[in-house]
């Protein structure tokens, strides 16, 4: 499959070699083509050929009104999109009534020319790193051989619809890995920004202390210039760093710990790569990852709680039968925490996040974004034991992250023997999202061999 980035097809819709109807023909015939009806929970078709017609009008006048105008796009249905129903990817919400208006980063979006095409797929409420849907379906992975494989979640569709070629450009949240994780299962570009980079108006919560957006997309630069135009920037504020001013660390701890041998391999291998090129790589101590995790798995999650107080009236009436089982486990492993935990729990986030933070410094931190590559689907779908199981480990990188209120990227770098992507992720502090994006530009093709 031909793959067209956003920042292409944008040159070639200002230079007038493509015009934004033929996008959103090319677009609803590729999803015809792939024939996957997971991926999706409404395509929205009249309202990207209204947006289409008027992204037109301005490339033909000279004026377009962002550096994207007129790239089709897609988000997570966690997004309001004026007229329909928002669904968290639960027939629950079924009822509520459509949304009044745009989610506000969805109203950027407009205001810069990007054409949406519909609502995206996703793990109920958004809990789960490894993407199943019994409501909805679950999407499936576009890549590798054999059975079919997870999608990573929860922002599925919004990884699968990047990699299957049908928009060059998604949009998904993260609250603990949901968009770097399927990011690297699918093999394309996850960006998680700081908690307040985007506003959060309009956009179904999770956990209102950890919830980020971003996009996933086929390369940095597309995801630096969807920042750009989000912003509601005309040119990027990002250039790519220089590689041998670039300084990362590699923690001895957790985040090394239970790799599968082709993302070990493949980790190690574009460390080398990082090196020749002349980055500065160091493996320091860092014990604090280690207390971090701890924290996280012996306290209720943080998650979990904030999740609770969102859904208390659903898990306690007569929708939690309609509820994927596994999202009520996740959500009411919190159902006995006590004010005292909660107060505890959150003391020991400021103390970690600040200590990492200083142990860190201006250096920017590397590991694989996931321990493994994709699982096959239908061994998570017969077992909780064995979904959870892999869940767990899944998220293990991203959301130790999430906890410590980094931003991150997620790089593909390379394939196992069967065709499935590995995930590069770099990640710093919260607010040096500046510092990860340039790096991940000039670091990109390097990480990929």
């Amino acid at each position: 499959m031909r793959v067209t980035t956003a920042s292409a097809l944008a040159r070639d819709l200002r230079d007038g070699r493509c015009d934004p109807l033929d996008l959103v023909d090319q677009v609803f015939a590729r999803i015809d083509a792939v024939g996957d009806n997971a991926i999706f929970t409404e395509t929205l078709r009249p309202r990207a050929e209204a947006e289409a017609h008027a992204a037109r009008a301005r490339l033909r006048s000279g004026n377009p009104a962002s550096l994207l105008d007129g790239v089709p796009v897609a988000w997570k249905d966690l997004f309001d999109l004026k007229g329909r129903v928002t669904t968290a990817g639960s027939v629950v919400l079924a009822s509520n009534p459509p949304a009044a208006q745009d989610a506000a980063l969805v109203g950027a979006g407009a205001r810069a020319g990007l054409v949406t095409v519909g609502a995206l797929n996703m793990t109920e409420f958004a809990f789960s790193g490894i993407g199943l849907n019994p409501h909805f379906g679950t999407p499936r992975n576009p890549n590798g051989t054999g059975p079919a494989r997870s999608p990573g979640g929860s922002s599925s569709a919004s990884g699968v619809v990047v990699a299957a070629g049908i928009v060059p450009i998604a949009f998904g949240t993260d609250t603990g890995g949901s968009i770097r994780i399927p990011a690297a299962f699918n093999g394309v570009v996850g960006y998680k920004t700081s908690t307040g980079h985007y506003p959060m108006t309009g956009v179904f919560p999770l956990s209102r202390s950890m919830d980020t957006l971003g996009p996933l997309a086929h390369s940095v630069e597309d995801c630096v210039l969807a920042d750009t135009v989000l912003r509601g920037l005309q040119v990027p504020d990002v250039q790519a760093a220089l590689v041998d001013a670039l300084d990362f660390v590699i923690p001895d701890s957790v985040m090394l710990d239970t790799l599968s041998p082709a993302v070990a391999a493949n980790f190690e291998a574009a460390v080398v790569r990082l090196e020749l090129a002349g980055a500065r790589v160091r493996r320091v101590a860092l014990p604090e990852l280690a207390e971090t995790l701890d924290v996280i798995t012996r306290r209720a999650a943080l998650a979990a709680i904030e999740a609770l107080d969102v859904h208390w009236d659903r898990l306690h009436g007569p929708d939690a039968a309609r509820i994927d089982a596994r999202v009520v486990r996740r959500i009411m492993s919190a159902a006995n925490s006590s004010a005292v935990e909660l107060t505890i729990l959150l003391r020991e986030r400021k103390r970690l996040i600040a200590a990492v933070a200083a142990q860190i410094g201006d250096a920017l931190l590397i590991c694989p974004t996931t321990p493994t590559v994709a699982m096959p689907i239908a061994p998570l779908e017969a077992d909780q034991e064995v979904f959870f199981r892999h869940n767990g480990l899944i998220l293990r990188n991203t959301s130790l992250g999430n906890f410590l209120d980094w931003c991150g990227l997620s790089i593909p770098n390379g394939f196992d023997a069967h065709q499935m992507p590995t995930g590069f992720m770099i990640s710093a502090p919260h607010g040096r999202d500046r510092a990860v994006l340039a790096a991940g530009l000039a670091i990109e093709q390097i990480v990929r061999g």
